[in-house]
């Protein structure tokens, strides 16, 4: 690939407005080619670095090297990252993308061989969900919000949802999906993340360590999630669009890897034993989504019989949005009951503030040093124990592991709202119900 190769690679996803910042951007920007197992490459990496810092004189060497790269060569470049560029006059920093490891036992490897080549507080495990508005907001709701911490826990809560849907399939990338799954690709990392923010216990400081500490914490109270738990299912063709099994770069076109799921797990702890929280994530789907549920209790010796659960829905993505579900008399001359809700919507509320792209702000992070929206070791180490047995269950194929089918576009398995149901989840079938009676009595006379 020649440098206009690459120049015209990359800035065709930038989204910068301005034409003379894109041009300063390509003016900065370099290419080098190599092999991932070649020191020599490195080595004439390592000559452009110097280069780049000699031009620009650069009074220390502050590298960050980052591997969005196949996992098979993870550990090779590390190596010759450490033995070729790595500077000691400075500091060195590594982003590592997804995904780490298949399981504990090949993610613990991982981790040994990077351990070997870099620090911990040199390892930047990216996960870019921690880098997404609405996840970054979650300790702000919870810890500067003397109402949402009191209601905080098992005595209000009934139950978490945490959703992810997509509204396409594999589109071509079924031989890569393949090998990894719903589960592995979704719930383990991005969904476990934005979990062990909405459980863990306050930490003592906004400090990037004493955060991990609690996610850790939390992690450890979530024993492995078992088959009873888990609800399977793969897509078929519907409407005009293929199935999985029908995707061109598929091999095993018997394939029983799971493209939705909806598990259950329970943190064992004070603040929330017996709340189950729902996991749920799936491709080829009626829509895109992703957010947060908590349904709270059904009010106790309630004078309003049949009044839904109180929610509180902290929408991810699309158009941000935190909001709350509550019940409130209808206006007017009746005494009915209606849902309503208090609605905090970004676009609308926050017209004149960008929100950065995840991976935007989790660059910044890495070049501030601060690992707060970063994965530690010990917390990788956690989430594959609560996720590995189920993992291993799956991909041998036990005879109590059933896929179900759900058809392109549609909500996911049929049984799925008899699987929230039975674990504490209420949908309420009326939905929202709004008046239609003009309330202002000057546009009421006869």
């Amino acid at each position: 690939m020649s440098h206009e190769d690459y120049i015209q690679r990359i800035t065709q996803y930038i989204k910068v407005q301005d034409p003379e910042k894109l041009e300063a951007f390509k003016q900065m920007t370099s290419y080098v080619s190599g092999q991932y197992d070649e020191d020599a490459s490195f080595q004439k990496l390592n000559e452009a670095i110097e280069a780049s810092e000699k031009e620009r004189k650069a009074e220390k060497k502050n590298r960050v090297y980052y591997m969005a790269l196949p996992p098979s060569v993870f550990i090779p470049v590390a190596q010759g990252l450490k033995r070729n560029v790595y500077t000691p006059e400075g500091s060195n920093r590594l982003v590592v993308e997804k995904p780490f490891g298949m399981d504990s036992e090949s993610s613990d490897h991982l981790g040994r061989e990077l351990g070997a080549l870099f620090t911990e507080n040199e390892i930047y495990r990216i996960d870019h969900y921690l880098g997404k508005e609405m996840v970054k907001n979650i300790m702000n709701l919870r810890f500067a919000n003397v109402l949402l911490g009191h209601a905080w826990s098992r005595t209000y809560v009934d139950n978490v949802q945490i959703t992810f849907k997509e509204p396409f399939g594999t589109e071509g990338r079924g031989g890569y999906f393949d090998e990894f799954g719903i589960i592995r690709d979704i719930i383990q990392n991005h969904l476990l993340q934005v979990l062990s923010l909405i459980a863990m216990e306050r930490p003592i400081s906004t400090d990037s360590e004493a955060i991990r500490d609690e996610k850790v914490k939390v992690l450890k109270c979530i024993s492995p999630i078992r088959i009873e738990d888990t609800l399977l299912g793969q897509y078929v063709a519907a409407d005009g669009k293929p199935g999985y099994l029908e995707d061109e770069t598929l091999k095993n076109k018997d394939s029983l890897t799971p493209t939705f799921a909806a598990t259950v797990c329970y943190v064992n702890n004070e603040r929330w034993e017996g709340v189950p929280f729902i996991l749920k994530a799936g491709k080829a789907l009626n829509e895109a989504k992703v957010e947060v549920r908590l349904q709270f209790h059904h009010v106790a010796g309630n004078l309003f019989s049949g009044s839904p659960r109180n929610e509180l829905v902290i929408r991810i993505q699309p158009k941000e949005a935190v909001y709350l579900k509550f019940n409130n008399k209808q206006p007017g001359l009746s005494y009915e009951t209606i849902q309503t809700d208090l609605d905090l919507t970004y676009h609308e509320r926050y017209t004149d503030l960008a929100i950065p792209d995840a991976y935007e702000s989790l660059i910044l992070d890495v070049l501030r040093n601060d690992h707060s929206n970063f994965v530690r070791d010990d917390e990788l180490q956690a989430a594959w124990k609560i996720f590995t047995p189920l993992l291993h269950k799956i991909d041998k194929h036990d005879s109590d592991v059933d896929i179900k089918t759900y058809a392109y576009g549609s909500r996911g398995p049929k049984e799925l709202d008899e699987f929230v149901k039975k674990h504490g989840y209420h949908r309420d079938t009326n939905g929202y119900t709004w008046p239609v009676q003009n309330v202002n009595p000057s546009s009421n006379k006869l």
